[in-house]
C-alpha cells in the first residue's frame, strides 16, 4: 500500500499502516494477492548431438571413414607442438595424432 499524500509505502504497525509523512490508516487492512497465470506445458528434452568442430579429411582408424571432426589442445609444453584430437562423423571412435 502507498500513501495518499506522498506516496511512500506505508509500513505496518500495530492495527494500522502508518507512513513517514505522519498520515496513518484506522484499522490495519488485510492485503490479498491474486495472480492468474497460464498452464505451461513441462520441459521438453531433446537428446541430439550439436556438433560445432569442423571438420577435416582423416580416416578413422576403427570404421575407415573419411571425414572426422577435430580440436587442438596444448597438452605438453608451450614451446612444443599441439595434439590434433579426431571424433569420426560415422561411428563416434575419438583418437588422437601428435604432430
Amino acid at each position: 500500500m502507498f500513501c495518499p499524500k506522498c506516496g511512500s509505502i506505508l509500513i505496518p504497525k500495530e492495527n494500522k499502516y502508518v507512513c513517514s509523512c505522519g498520515y496513518f490508516t484506522r484499522e490495519k487492512e488485510e492485503l490479498k494477492l491474486k495472480e492468474k497465470t497460464k498452464e505451461t506445458k513441462g520441459v521438453e528434452v531433446i537428446s541430439k548431438t550439436i556438433e560445432t568442430d569442423p571438420k577435416t579429411s582423416e580416416e578413422c582408424p576403427k570404421c575407415e571413414n573419411k571425414e572426422a571432426y577435430y580440436w587442438l589442445v596444448q597438452t605438453r609444453a608451450a614451446d612444443e607442438a599441439e595434439t590434433r584430437f579426431f571424433k569420426c562423423t560415422k561411428c563416434g571412435y575419438k583418437w588422437r595424432s601428435y604432430t
